[in-house]
């Protein structure tokens, strides 16, 4: 069956009529099924309702359909607790889609169906998970590979070329493109196509995607290669409503249209993704059978060249200070807790006028606990007070695209001086039961910050203007595992990280002892942080209850034995500390509480 099968769907991709393939099986499944964790169990947990879906594409007209496998790689159903279902899902996929050709006795091709791994990983791990799923589909009566939604060019060549080392069935390969006919990674579809043109592929083209507009334009580009098409798209962009995915209510003669462009541009294979159901593929059908002329021509705006010289990319003074070798002085507020940041303002408008602070470090919902934006309030620091300001930004709380809105909203606002943090977990704060976002961490967050500097989005797409960021890191020089800190400081400096805020430290021998293990010196300048502790309690807190703070035994016995006086010894320890911390390249001084501006004591001659 499978040479036969293999053969078969060639001779028609070069000689014969359109193939018109089946819609979207996932979306339609996950309403279908409750509870499932995804759309692949449905393969174990509701056969009947896979065969049922599969037949009625095909009583729609669909001659090609795809098996309820997309997702089903090792990696993606751990992420469901089903990757030691791998072989039985993957099985009964090629199974419940061949059950469906004999139930309705259609002479139909079988797909089997392999998406993106939809995450991170090196092309070795990406091939050795892709050809394992292969190697099932492969074995199972499939009569073609639909290699599919794939936006990483680099990913879907490994995919393919996964597949045609444990498989020699014909190969469709599709990315997903916008309605610029890019990838989200920028990739535009003729350099797609080109590249895809050196592979062992059957067809090339495009599904998922920005709609049916973007799928034709996508293939007005791939079609130059001269290689057969296809083309799958969704049905256009997709809402949320009652915790429901709602999909446009495009008309069947939208379908129809768009099957008779997509014929035009040399497509071989037409079909639809997510939100398509049988009425679309019906109205394909019959546009693919009458041979439809299109009603108007398809006319394909040429893109319009924006350029956008953007503010000029500056220097921070914090960069300028530090490329100069000064000293540099910062001292740490926490935002308030309330709607007014009057306060703090007033603050830092005492800290300007000191003549000794040269910056202002803003935190970020320390301690999992709410507070004002660190961003805005740095804004309007930066406005009224004329003093330059270094927010910090945790990645617990934002998805990866509101990370990106929120630093170009911050860079209009002339706020650049970026400290990249991943965040404490939600449960440490005033949060019981919630859970934090972590999409990305902080070597996520500066690299993110590097991209935009190149003039890049996350996904490697050009932005309107590139951005002047000076990217920050924090680094523990007193870590639990000194190992993991290292790594994670080295991968922070390989991601674009320009400067450091050091932990809270009592003692600077641990900074040495890490610069030891770094080769002897630090890579990029350091801010230490210090803390006047201001009684023995305090100092006992931060020691048993603080991650990655040490106060030193001898310290803590001080503080006890100074009574009430431990205020002015734990100032005159970091007085000390400052004038120490004179061979880095500055300090970060943390405010006391309920009298800020008493950290300018450590800065009096």
């Amino acid at each position: 069956m499978p040479a036969q099968g293999r053969n078969r769907f060639l001779e028609r991709l070069e000689s014969g009529p359109v193939i018109v393939g089946d819609g979207g099986m996932g979306a339609l499944l996950s309403a279908a099924v409750p509870r499932l964790r995804s759309p692949e169990e449905a393969n174990l947990r509701a056969p009947d309702a896979v065969v049922s879906l599969h037949v009625s594409f095909i009583h729609a007209g669909a001659e090609l359909i795809e098996t309820n496998t997309f997702g089903a790689n090792r990696r993606k159903l751990a992420h469901h607790f089903l990757e030691d279902d791998l072989e039985r899902i993957n099985s009964a996929g090629v199974k419940l889609a061949r059950d469906a050709r004999e139930v309705t006795g259609r002479d139909i091709f079988i797909g089997a169906s392999i998406g993106p791994l939809g995450e991170t990983a090196t092309s070795r791990v990406r091939r050795e998970l892709f050809a394992e799923q292969a190697a099932v589909l492969d074995g199972r009566g499939a009569d073609l590979f639909m290699i599919e939604t794939f936006y990483d060019l680099e990913e879907v060549v490994d995919a393919i070329e996964a597949v045609r080392g444990v498989s020699n069935l014909p190969i469709v390969a599709l990315l997903t493109f916008d309605e610029s006919a890019e990838t989200l990674a920028g990739v535009t579809a003729a350099e797609a196509a080109a590249r895809l043109m050196e592979l062992d592929v059957a067809a090339i083209g495009a599904n998922h995607g920005a709609g049916l507009l973007a799928a034709l334009a996508a293939l007005e580009q791939m079609g130059k290669e001269g290689k057969p098409l296809a083309a799958l798209p969704n049905v256009g962009l997709a809402s949320l409503t009652g915790g429901r995915v709602i999909y446009p209510h495009a008309t069947p003669e939208y379908f129809g249209e768009f099957a008779a462009h997509a014929r035009n541009l040399g497509a071989k294979v037409i079909g639809g993704c997510c939100g398509t159901t049988p009425a679309e593929i019906s109205a394909i059908r019959a546009a693919v059978e009458e041979e439809r002329k299109p009603r108007a021509p398809l006319v394909f705006d040429a893109p319009e060249l924006v350029v956008s010289l953007g503010e000029e990319q500056r220097e921070t003074g914090l960069s300028r200070a530090l490329s100069a070798g000064e000293w540099v002085v910062s001292v740490q507020l926490d935002p308030p807790l309330g709607g007014s940041s009057a306060g703090l303002i007033e603050v830092a408008h005492g800290l300007k006028d000191s003549g000794l602070v040269g910056w202002v470090d803003i935190n970020d919902n320390a301690t999992a606990r709410a507070g004002m934006s660190s961003l805005m309030v740095s804004a309007r620091i930066e406005r009224e007070c004329d003093l330059e300001t270094i927010p910090h930004l945790t990645t617990r709380d934002w998805s990866v695209m509101g990370l990106e809105s929120l630093l170009l909203g911050a860079h209009a606002e002339n706020v650049r001086n970026i400290l990249a943090i991943t965040g404490d977990p939600p449960e440490v704060g005033d949060y019981a039961g919630s859970s934090g976002v972590y999409e990305i961490d902080s070597i996520g967050l500066t690299a993110l910050m590097s991209r935009l500097n190149r003039g890049e989005d996350v996904n490697g797409r050009p932005i309107d203007a590139p951005t002047s960021f000076f990217p920050g890191v924090a680094v523990n020089p007193t870590p639990d595992d000194m190992g993991v800190e290292l790594e994670r400081f080295e991968q922070k400096v390989e991601a674009g990280a320009r400067y450091a805020i050091t932990q809270i430290v009592f003692d600077l021998e641990p900074l040495d002892r890490f610069a030891k293990h770094l080769g002897g010196e630090w890579p990029i300048p350091i801010l230490v942080e210090i803390f006047p502790l201001t009684s023995y309690r305090l100092a006992l807190r931060l020691h048993n209850e603080v991650p990655g703070i040490v106060v030193p035994e001898s310290l803590q016995d001080a503080l006890q034995d100074a009574g009430a006086n431990a205020a002015d010894l734990g100032f005159a320890h970091a007085r000390r500390l400052v004038e120490e911390a004179r061979r880095f390249n500055g300090v970060c001084l943390v405010a006391p509480f309920r009298r800020p501006l008493r950290v300018l004591e450590l800065l009096a001659d």
